[in-house]
């Protein structure tokens, strides 16, 4: 785990402690926090090194966060959160990950029943301890029983290349169902965000109790959570998925407001307060001649003069802003650019033109070279890049191609391209060693038409090292893709912590694209990485890094990563034209 990545897991603990303690507002300040800093990509040992101004400039780090960042980089603790541990010490994250158990809860059971780890919990609903605590009861205490399972199993975070395909499934089951009109998803997995927690889903409909019903009827083997007239969830396929039925009329305002993020609400919230309006999941109202203030307009969610609700057009556009794009929807400067007009024009899936990092059963793939071209022309695709591994580090079991068997695989390719509907490249990903070089000999990357290089190796380096490793890397003469720059394996292994503007000027100055590697479990660059890329000045390339057919349909998660890194068209290599991508490529 990365600094930032130790910093905000340690920022989202104090959160659920103080929230478990009913202490109020500092739990938000905390997550908002956590996940800035999660994203963030200079590495938060820079940020100290260059003084706590410049730890403040993370989005939601004030004076006392930027103490207590400051204090880990420091002495690798946080005095709060060890005091905060002694008065509460219990796993927090396993017994919150027990469906119906929140922070609060875990706070009242340890001061009751001492619980402290998921094996407490679950000794203690099976001796109906839980019961007896006062605000619980037998039914309480028979679900968390009957949730621990899962929750043993389901602790990290669902993929969004796992949790995307059951969703759409399923929303076309729901769009095609006689009482709904409109079906979404929605939440983190509607933004596109690499992992999601549940999937979140909105109908529209004038009959709630029809679309529950047509919603619980899909699936026969699916485990019903909760159902009411207007809600329901269930868990399918190892995921909680959680659908809510609004009015036609409120499908716009409720399909923005649960789609988030949190951040991005509160801030459309309060523009609208500063017009004397109200926005809501209900729609958005004119409460100018209501009594009381904007904040106040009380319980009535759908008090004053309604101005929109329908769509979400008619949500932003009361606020005098264009609908904001659901990767961009993070807080992160796109409302401030929709108010001047400078929201990025988005890379979108129908302008990738080609892939250029894809792999046959010459290595590690599972299709021939002739299949692989022929899939990518059924795509409809203008060109693909035949791009297998070389021998080198981090290569296991033979898997890679000599020199001698990419001179001879060369012919190969060559044979299938004169037959060809697509323009097909021959290259290679060459693994990059520690010092920065590539795994290839000089005179075979001189001959190859695209050199992707990749680190596979040695990912525990510190952020110096691993960034000189990679700017030498991206240099060479013949790289023409840094692949999957950092490594990572999501939900697995962090992989190399960079200096990604080091890096994107170095590949911009060399004329190297930075991959944004569309395969679900990497995504690699990351949304924010690439953002600074691209700010930079960098060439990002979304490849699929594709060992079999079925895998250049990742390209899509590539794409939306993209986007929620505010790449547009002329920013990606892979959106130009086959005489452009030659002449880029030399």
């Amino acid at each position: 785990m990365s600094r930032n990545a130790d910093v905000a897991a340690r920022f989202e603990e104090m959160a659920d402690l103080l929230e478990a303690r009913d202490v109020e507002f500092k739990p938000r300040s905390y997550r908002r926090a956590a996940e800035n800093v999660r994203d963030c990509p200079v590495a938060v040992a820079e940020l100290v090194d260059e003084g706590k101004d410049a730890v403040m400039d993370v989005d939601g780090v004030g004076d006392a966060l930027a103490d207590k960042i400051i204090e880990y980089v420091e002495t690798g603790t946080i005095e709060e959160l060890e005091e905060l541990r002694e008065q509460l010490p219990v796993d927090m994250a396993a017994l919150t990950s027990v469906e119906g158990v929140g922070p609060k809860t875990v706070g009242t059971l340890y001061e009751a029943l001492g619980i402290t780890t998921l094996d407490e919990l679950e000794a203690a609903a099976r001796d109906g301890e839980i019961r007896a605590v006062s605000g619980f009861g037998e039914k309480t205490e028979g679900n968390i029983l009957e949730n621990i399972p899962f929750a043993r199993q389901a602790q990290k975070r669902e993929l969004l290349g796992d949790a995307r395909p059951i969703a759409e499934e399923l929303l076309d089951a729901l769009r095609d169902a006689d009482p709904i009109d409109r079906a979404e998803v929605a939440g983190s997995l509607r933004r596109w965000r690499e992992t999601i927690g549940d999937v979140d889903l909105l109908a529209a409909s004038a009959d709630g109790e029809a679309a529950v019903e047509a919603f619980l009827g899909w699936d026969p083997d699916a485990e019903v959570i909760e159902s009411g007239t207007t809600k329901a969830s269930v868990r399918a396929r190892g995921v909680r998925i959680d659908l809510r039925v609004v009015v036609p009329a409120e499908f716009g305002s409720a399909l923005q407001y649960f789609t988030g993020s949190k951040d991005h609400n509160v801030h459309l919230r309060n523009l609208a307060i500063g017009r004397d309006l109200k926005m809501n999941e209900y729609g958005i109202f004119d409460v100018s001649e209501a009594s009381g203030t904007p904040r106040e307009a009380g319980d009535d969610q759908r008090a004053g003069e309604r101005l929109g609700g329908e769509t979400e057009a008619e949500m932003y556009g009361a606020l005098d802003l264009p609908v904001i794009p659901p990767e961009l929807r993070e807080d992160r400067g796109e409302i401030e650019a929709a108010q001047a007009g400078e929201l990025p024009d988005l890379v979108t899936d129908a302008e990738i033109r080609g892939d250029l990092h894809t792999h046959t059963d010459w290595s590690d793939g599972s299709e021939s070279v002739e299949t692989m071209i022929a899939a990518a022309a059924e795509r409809g695709d203008d060109y693909l890049a035949i791009t297998d591994h070389a021998t080198g580090p981090g290569m296991v079991g033979g898997v890679g191609l000599d020199d001698d068997e990419l001179r001879e695989q060369r012919e190969t390719v060559a044979a299938a391209a004169a037959d060809a509907e697509v323009e097909v490249l021959h290259g290679v990903e060459a693994n990059v060693d520690a010092d920065g070089g590539l795994s290839v000999g000089e005179d075979v990357l001189a001959d190859l038409d695209v050199v992707i290089a990749s680190p596979h190796s040695d990912l525990g380096m510190d952020r110096a090292a691993a960034t000189e490793r990679l700017v030498r890397a991206v240099e060479h003469p013949e790289t023409d893709v840094l692949g999957h720059p950092t490594g990572r394996l999501i939900n697995d292994r962090s992989g190399l912590t960079l200096d990604v503007e080091r890096l994107a000027t170095a590949a911009a100055d060399a004329g190297t694209a930075l991959e944004v590697n569309a395969n679900p479990h990497r995504l690699d660059l990351n949304d924010a990485a690439i953002r600074t890329a691209v700010e930079t000045g960098a060439t990002v390339v979304v490849d699929t890094d594709a060992h079999g057919t079925g895998e250049l349909d990742f390209r899509r998660y590539g794409v939306h990563t993209a986007r929620r890194g505010w790449a547009e068209t002329a920013d990606v290599l892979n959106t130009r034209s086959v005489a452009d991508l030659r002449s880029w490529l030399g």
